[in-house]
């Protein structure tokens, strides 16, 4: 339960740092942080299967990038949802959540003591 707190925590963190570093992009607070961070990984878990499963000939088709495009949806959907979470348009919505992986990466790689 501490580390799911703990990889929420840092989440947020990626995506204040996120937000910081795209001018495209603006979160309100660090509440608003953990909430986008929260809703992102819920709406990932929950539809990017699923719209994958959907879209695979049309993926199959562009060698798999049609996958940039169901997850910049995705990040516009969750600043739907989410407010305090504001995206310009759906290239700012991609350009944030590969910025988000990056640091992420960097966030989680770095081995927390058990």
């Amino acid at each position: 339960m501490i580390r799911l707190l703990l990889n929420l925590l840092v989440s947020s963190l990626a995506v204040l740092a996120a937000a910081r570093l795209l001018p495209g992009v603006a979160v309100d607070s660090y509440v608003t942080a953990i909430v986008v961070a929260l809703a992102l990984g819920i709406v990932s878990v929950m539809l990017a299967p699923a719209l994958l499963l959907l879209t695979l000939p049309l993926n199959i088709l562009t060698l798999g990038l049609f996958t940039f495009v169901i997850i910049g949806g995705l990040v516009m959907f969750t600043a739907w949802l989410v407010p305090g979470f504001r995206v310009a348009s759906f290239w700012w919505a991609l350009a944030f959540a590969f910025l988000l992986s990056l640091i992420n990466a960097v966030f989680h790689g770095v081995k927390m003591p058990r």
